[in-house]
């Protein structure tokens, strides 16, 4: 192969679509992704291979698996995708632009004291430096993240992705409510497995994975009664007596002592989780890094 013509004929995409085969383990998990149909996906996998004349993928029993060759080119696929994705960042600071806001990308309805802090603390010490922050379920804030598409997560994310760094933020504990109008309110505290049956509110893609499996393993949650994509919908409905659900008891307090939202659960029967800061591992704006070492001190308490 001619080192020299091989940037001029390459084209670029290829690299960009073996890289999602790749991340997301197959052909079809990469159409999805891409929001591609699967022939075309194959399609560029096959170009790429006949580019370099050699095979860069292989199938298995647990789906595409890189050969040697396209190892290789994975990780020169990550480094050329960390400068692209750098690229309107450097841009800006060399035209003398405003540089672009730190993307905080987070779960909803978060309590956390020491997030306030920091996030306060960065508009005090960066001059001129902005957060964008948005709300997300926990598995969109984990492939936000992975894809670059945000500098810094919060998440409960239960099965850790390898291409994150994370650091403790919060502990989460989980109350099984029921509203004012719903009959078991103001009864004692039961068992988990005494609610099976009862009408459920789930909280949708935001339900974190260790929820998931306590609910499993204690048969709660069906018959589903309502479906909320946020907390505070959650929350909402429970209040209005529609079925039982889970909350962080932070998010809960004000309502339980208002009387709005009864606990159903003892307490050494509750359930409880990390709420992880996570960034992608590798190079990140100065801004993020500021905020996040803010993050961190605010976790770390004072040595007198």
């Amino acid at each position: 192969m001619d080192d020299a013509r091989f940037p001029r004929i390459v084209d670029w995409n290829l690299f960009f679509v073996f890289h999602e085969i790749i991340r997301t383990g197959g052909v079809s998990a990469a159409a999805r992704s891409l929001n591609r149909q699967q022939p075309s996906v194959s399609a560029s996998l096959k170009r790429l291979e006949e580019q370099f004349g050699t095979a860069l993928c292989e199938r298995s029993a647990q789906g595409v698996q890189p050969t040697e060759a396209g190892r290789a080119l994975y990780q020169l696929c990550e480094t050329m995708l960390s400068q692209v994705r750098r690229m309107p960042h450097d841009v800006a600071l060399a035209a003398g632009r405003d540089r672009p806001p730190v993307r905080l990308l987070m779960i909803s309805d978060l309590v956390s004291p020491e997030l306030d802090q920091a996030t306060a603390a960065f508009h005090r010490n960066r001059p001129g430096a902005a957060v964008r922050l948005e709300v997300a379920p926990w598995r969109a804030v984990v492939a936000a993240l992975e894809k670059g598409e945000a500098d810094i997560g919060v998440t409960c994310d239960g099965a850790a992705s390898p291409s994150l760094a994370y650091t403790p933020l919060t502990r989460e504990i989980q109350q099984l409510y029921c509203g004012s109008g719903h009959p078991l309110f103001g009864t004692p505290p039961r068992e988990p497995y005494d609610y099976a049956g009862e009408g459920f509110v789930l909280t949708g893609d935001d339900e974190p994975e260790e929820l998931l499996a306590y609910r499993r393993a204690h048969g709660l949650g069906s018959p589903v009664l309502a479906i909320a994509e946020t907390l505070y919908e959650t929350r909402r409905l429970l209040e209005l007596g529609i079925g039982v659900g889970f909350l962080p008891t932070a998010v809960a307090e004000r309502s339980e002592v208002e009387g709005k939202l009864w606990p159903l659960l003892p307490r050494d029967c509750l359930l409880s989780y990390d709420v992880h800061v996570a960034v992608r591992r590798g190079k990140v704006s100065a801004d993020a890094q500021a905020l996040l070492g803010l993050i961190q001190s605010a976790l770390t308490p004072a040595v007198a």
